[in-house]
């Protein structure tokens, strides 16, 4: 039988269609990527994208909020467990809108807020020049040492000391090492400022106890839902219980209108998936891959930012291979490997065409990859970039990957989560 979208429309359908091809016969090294479960697929499509629910439970604007009211309860309760804190907002669209939100809840524009600088490993949204965030606010950028690829916190006290900011920013999109969150919380309350903790890569490590939570070290925590926490694409602020009112008024009616409740209903689904030692070990395993993929890559004569890795993500510094990140993001793609190219610290190359690659291993570790698979990756990038201009090569390359996938495929689903762990009370 044909299903509702072949027969209404076939030309979407088919465009779907490959796109699941795509994504089950290639090597997927995006850090910010996963696959959801199929639960969490049908909450994201289910009859909840029919709802508007413009407010927060008991306070709505329209009516009709019976169920959806009891969806977001159930959606903030898990993840005030999962994540241990005192307040959760579930309804950001996305980490950027969440993000902004937690700036706006604590700060005035016009402010001084000091973030992680892009081409150092920051975000968009932690001040820089052509976001939003830098141009609403005064900002302040630290960066990494140059010796070591880390954060060095006495340069970042030092210039916190100099410049008093509002808000410091914690948390990156392109540090492959853990973050001391206490430090920063430290540092914060030596110069009177707030401490927000950006952990959108990371939350499902921070989930299943394998790196440090900030939430007891920082006012606000903001955070993606998919990446390593293996949900649908949308956003999350967690924060204490006295600044609950000022978050929830950032984001509705400060930022927002309605929230996808569609996404909310899925977000409680992988929540509860988060909730289980089936994810656990999962996120044990992302790290294990990550090291094991590092490791490989070392041997190979990559050199790797801070030299190596403590979380899902790998960033490569190319400029001894003389491959521009670009280049080389396109000839893995074309070799069935996916991965993106990234800027670098003290990159002299532009950010369209910088001297990095970024990789990351969750969407592997969902397809059951273990460290053998993430070696095995490893040499076939380094065999990309042996042969860069011999399309031969790359061609075996794909073959290879290719078959690497068929041994690992896309899981249909794979954490169902007991009655107990569903239901938090």
């Amino acid at each position: 039988m044909l299903t509702a979208l072949e027969q209404y429309d076939p030309q979407i359908y088919e465009l779907v269609r490959q796109e699941g091809a795509r994504q089950s016969a290639c090597v997927r090294l995006i850090p910010s990527e996963n696959y959801v479960s199929r639960a969490v697929m049908q909450a994201s499509g289910s009859c909840l994208t029919n709802k508007y629910s413009e407010g927060y439970p008991g306070k709505r604007y329209y009516e009709g909020q019976q169920v959806t009211d009891l969806i977001e309860v159930v959606a903030q309760q898990r993840a005030r467990k999962v994540f241990k804190a005192e307040h959760a907002n579930v309804q950001p669209y996305s980490g950027s809108v969440a993000n902004l939100a937690a700036y706006l809840a604590l700060a005035q524009p016009g402010d001084t807020i000091m973030g992680l600088a892009l081409p150092h490993g920051g975000h968009l949204t932690h001040g820089w020049k052509v976001s939003v965030t830098g141009k609403i606010f005064k900002s302040m950028q630290y960066g990494v040492s140059p010796s070591t690829g880390r954060f060095d916190y006495d340069q970042i006290r030092d210039l916190a000391k100099k410049n008093r900011p509002t808000i410091i920013i914690s948390g990156c999109t392109a540090y492959p090492r853990e973050i001391d969150f206490d430090i920063f919380g430290q540092i914060a309350k030596e110069v009177g400022a707030y401490h927000v903790s950006d952990i959108a890569h990371i939350s499902g490590l921070v989930v299943a106890g394998i790196h440090k939570s900030p939430v007891p070290y920082a006012d606000i925590v903001s955070t993606t839902t998919h990446k390593t926490l293996r949900g649908p694409r949308g956003g999350m602020l967690l924060c204490k219980a006295e600044y609950a009112e000022k978050v929830d008024k950032s984001v509705f009616p400060g930022l927002q209108g309605g929230p996808h409740m569609h996404t909310v209903t899925a977000i409680a689904v992988a929540l509860a998936e988060a909730d289980t030692p089936e994810f656990g070990e999962y996120a044990r395993q992302i790290v294990k891959n990550s090291k094991a993929m590092a490791e490989k890559l070392l041997e190979c004569g990559f050199n790797l930012v801070s030299g190596g890795t403590d979380n899902h993500l790998i960033l490569i510094d190319l400029r001894n291979k003389n491959i521009p990140g670009k280049k080389f993001a396109k000839a893995l793609d074309r070799a069935r490997i996916v991965a993106n190219y990234n800027t670098v610290p003290n990159d002299p190359a532009p950010p369209a065409n910088p001297s990095g690659l970024r990789l990351g291993t969750p969407a592997i570790t969902t397809r059951g990859m273990k460290e053998d698979q993430a070696r095995q990756i490893a040499s076939l990038i380094a065999s990309v970039a042996d042969n860069i201009d011999k399309e031969s090569a790359i061609e075996q390359v794909a073959k290879e990957a290719l078959l690497l996938c068929s041994q690992f495929p896309v899981p249909d689903h794979f954490i169902i989560p007991n009655k107990e762990n569903r239901i938090i009370s």
